[in-house]
């Protein structure tokens, strides 16, 4: 008799347990870019692309802080910060393909710091991808090492312990004007 109360106790604590997990996966908010910014803020599209920080009377500064501590995910485009070969340690996740690296880089509200919470086996710069993790505001620099040498910039939030998956397409992607040199970015490979 007390190995089978054990094994219902064992039964009842797996099933609370796993349903735990799936209330956690309910409560996690799907974001998008738009969510990072200052309503009155004006997007990218009305900045005639891309948009400058500079540009922004606070420079691209103000955060929403609703999001704060809260379960987001969000899909963008991964700009390695640290890495080793094909494994990302650090990235940053960015709106549009081509931003930090020869193009100017989007305000620090619509930059995200991600940490994974495990390596991610990145196929190339730029790779769109989805983030889950817990969304923290605060601006942070990050180093960039591009092919004509460092770039600094400055991210608005930082989500730690990210669990990362690739995706197709990025729901909320920015289109870059016909003339930019990184359209071949947002071709579909087959």
């Amino acid at each position: 008799m007390n190995k089978r109360f054990r094994s219902c106790a064992m039964l009842a604590a797996v099933l609370l347990f796993v349903a735990s997990g799936a209330d956690a996966a309910a409560d996690v908010a799907h974001i998008f870019w738009k969510d990072l910014r200052p309503a009155t803020q004006a997007i990218a599209e009305d900045a005639n692309l891309p948009m400058i920080a500079a540009k922004l009377p606070d420079h691209g500064e103000t955060l929403s802080l609703n999001l704060q501590d809260k379960a987001i995910q969000l899909a963008g485009y991964a700009l390695p910060v640290d890495r080793d070969a094909d494994l990302v340690y650090q990235f940053l996740l960015v709106p549009w393909t081509g931003a930090c690296s020869h193009m100017p880089t989007p305000p620090p509200n619509q930059i995200v710091l991600v940490t994974p919470a495990h390596p991610y086996k990145m196929k190339e710069a730029y790779e769109p991808v989805a983030v889950t993790g817990v969304l923290k505001p605060g601006m942070e620099k990050s180093q960039l090492f591009i092919l004509d040498g460092v770039s600094i910039v400055q991210s608005g939030y930082k989500v730690r312990k990210a669990e990362v998956t690739s995706v197709d397409t990025v729901p909320d992607a920015v289109t870059l004007p016909v003339n930019s040199p990184w359209n071949f970015l947002n071709k579909k490979k087959n």
